[in-house]
């Protein structure tokens, strides 16, 4: 997801991917504790899309 679709969103739609992609990090997770997962970056992409989703949610706060 790039930065411009980030901050194209409205907080409640930021707070749900947030939610959903949270759920996938834990997903994929335990996916790689089991057995080895085809692409180990995914866990980082993951990682970083939720801090982007957190930077940006926090500005929208920070605005209001």
């Amino acid at each position: 997801m790039k930065n411009s679709d980030i901050k194209a969103l409205n907080a409640t739609e930021l707070k749900e991917k947030l939610t959903s992609e949270k759920e996938a990090l834990r997903k994929i997770k335990f996916a790689h504790q089991v057995s080895a997962i085809e692409n180990p970056m995914k866990i980082k992409e993951t990682r970083r899309l939720i801090a982007k989703l957190n930077t940006e949610l926090r500005a929208k706060e920070i605005q209001k």
